[in-house]
């Protein structure tokens, strides 16, 4: 409906303006045309005549006046209104309503979708964290909305691509190939064990599956356990130390089948939560410094070569200061040992050379402070920064009733994105994970997740869908088929309908904005004020009491509400109900 007054328009401007070709190519690309927000204001409205009396100098009005009267005369239109200062509101035909009600759900689920994207490249990388124990709640809203915010992009056109970044190659692995290691021969118990290991019972459940042949004497154990530091952080270096220096083919063993344990575990919970990803990218794949044909190296090389780092204290820094960095980055530290910093320029510069058009990356509030550099490290390799998109997500707080639950991993006390899911479900878990912008916090309730009455979004959603497919079997206990092709849109006691027609066709409008904004809250909003007005109309109107013909124009009309609210709900990978 859109497009095709915007053709209206633009076949104006070329044929029946007189105004100059240059002032036309301008005009056409700042007007807009929308979805009014009110019927009163028509179906439709433009500010063509704003902008083009506002580049032009003329009166935007008497341009207003001159488009109103070529629209006027098209078959679809029943009235034009000139508005304020050079707006255009558009009243559609009942006829053409109904044909565009028809289309709409022909398109079926691929109602709502556009070609805004063309195609383009795009590689979101989320959730990313560290294999070393189980997702935990906090994870949740960044893989609800890296995984939302791909379906919107794939729903407008792009091509998208979902990567998992494993960081398989730092300490954190050292820490829990280690936290296992003492698990595995029963060095401490619960008080004792050392506070800066991994605590948790998945690491007592890693160990008793680990062959009991890769265990070592318990004679050498306690040698290795004597005079170690009391600073939890040295305490826990020093045991890596000693592990590795020990048995390193044990060590290796036991740090790969940790990662691995892991790592199926993190899969199981996000395919439980309905993520899942085009790619799993490991750290150790860039490779090391001690390999001059490796990703990171060659990165590092080439910054060397643009003469963008310096040495300083025996360490080779980046100078990120020039892009807004509050301070300069060590790529190399003065033992040789690269830094998380280098593995991830090395990680981007990949990214950029496997040729996507833009790269999403969704990181937690925490790590704001990184932006400037990754930004400056990108235009270091001659990339621009304007590539990277970073979308700050904050954790979310979750509580049952008034008890703040637990999220610490290293603590092992902790509750689980997985505990979350079956508790209630993935669809409520999503759902509240999106239901605010990304950037702000969120205090999730776990007791309103869980009620069935209006207060819950979720539920008032999900029973708007289940309210009209309930309407739908009622009808067919009587009718041999649903409505479909309705003629015209019957005017009498069907008027009432109306506005839910309208904010149904708002729906593609709405999932491009959130996909030009990367804000699937936006949908969130939108189903909860659709979902609301069908309440509203579905209590104060009893639709199988009208005439037959009205019932064929309510329930096609309700049909597109309905599919409205699945196709919402799917992009948000949530399933919309039948029955509730």
């Amino acid at each position: 409906m859109i497009e095709l007054f915007n053709n209206h328009i633009c076949n104006f401007l070329d044929q029946k303006s007189g105004f100059d070709e240059d002032d036309i190519q301008v005009i056409k690309s700042k007007f807009k045309t929308e979805i009014t927000d009110d019927l009163s204001k028509g179906h439709i409205t433009t500010n063509i005549g704003l902008v083009s009396g506002s580049l032009l100098g003329k009166n935007p009005r008497e341009i207003a006046e001159g488009i109103k009267d070529h629209l006027l005369i098209l078959k679809e239109v029943g009235n034009v209104e000139v508005a304020g200062p050079g707006f255009l509101n558009i009243f559609i035909k009942r006829s053409y309503l109904a044909t565009t009600v028809n289309a709409s759900l022909k398109l079926n689920e691929k109602f709502g979708h556009s070609d805004m994207g063309n195609g383009q490249s795009i590689q979101i990388e989320f959730v990313s964290a560290n294999p070393t124990g189980p997702l935990h709640v906090g994870h949740g809203r960044g893989a609800a909305f890296g995984d939302a915010i791909g379906k919107i992009l794939q729903a407008n056109g792009y091509a998208v691509s979902k990567e998992y970044y494993i960081n398989d190659a730092g300490r954190q692995m050292d820490i829990l190939a280690a936290s296992v290691w003492l698990r595995l021969h029963n060095c401490f118990d619960d008080k004792s064990f050392p506070e800066s290991g991994y605590r948790g019972k998945y690491i007592i459940d890693i160990a008793d599956q680990i062959d009991s042949n890769l265990k070592i004497a318990s004679n050498k154990i306690d040698g290795l356990l004597s005079n170690l530091p009391e600073d939890s952080e040295e305490q826990i270096d020093v045991l890596i130390k000693l592990f590795q220096k020990e048995d390193k083919s044990l060590w290796k063993q036991i740090k790969d089948i940790s990662l691995k344990m892991v790592l199926k575990t993190i899969e199981d919970d996000l395919k439980d939560f309905k993520v899942d990803f085009d790619n799993w990218y490991y750290e150790s794949s860039l490779g090391s410094l001690q390999d001059s044909d490796s990703k990171i190296s060659s990165a590092i090389d080439k910054l060397k070569t643009k003469g963008l780092t310096y040495e300083e204290k025996g360490a080779i820094w980046l100078n990120t200061e020039k892009a807004g960095d509050d301070k300069n980055r060590v790529l190399i530290r003065d033992d040789g040992r690269a830094t998380y910093f280098a593995a991830d320029l090395a990680y981007h510069k990949d990214k950029v050379d496997r040729g996507f058009d833009k790269l999403i990356n969704v990181w937690g509030a925490d790590h704001h402070g990184y932006i400037k550099r990754i930004e400056a490290s990108l235009e270091g390799l001659g990339f621009s920064k304007n590539k990277l998109h970073v979308q700050l997500v904050q954790f979310a707080n979750l509580y049952q009733g008034k008890q703040k639950v637990k999220m610490s991993t290293r603590s092992g006390s902790f509750y689980t994105l997985k505990d979350l899911i079956a508790e209630i479900g993935a669809d409520a878990a999503r759902f509240y994970y999106l239901s605010k912008q990304a950037d702000q916090h969120l205090d999730f309730d776990i007791e309103l997740a869980k009620s069935q009455n209006k207060e819950n979004l979720i539920f008032y959603i999900q029973y708007a869908h289940a309210r009209i497919a309930s309407l739908q079997s009622k009808y067919l206990e009587l009718n041999q088929s649903l409505p479909n092709d309705l003629e015209e849109i019957r005017n009498g006691s069907y008027t009432a309908c109306d506005k839910l027609i309208h904010a149904a066709s708002k729906f593609p409008g709405v999932v491009e904005r959130s996909g030009e904004t990367l804000q699937p809250h936006i949908i969130v909003f939108y189903l909860r004020d659709l979902a609301q007005q069908l309440h509203s109309y579905y209590n104060d109107n009893p639709i199988l009491k009208e005439s037959q013909e009205n019932q064929e124009s309510i329930l096609q009309s309700l049909s597109l509400v309905k599919l409205v609210i699945s196709n919402g709900l799917s992009l948000l990978g949530i399933e919309a109900l039948e029955k509730m």
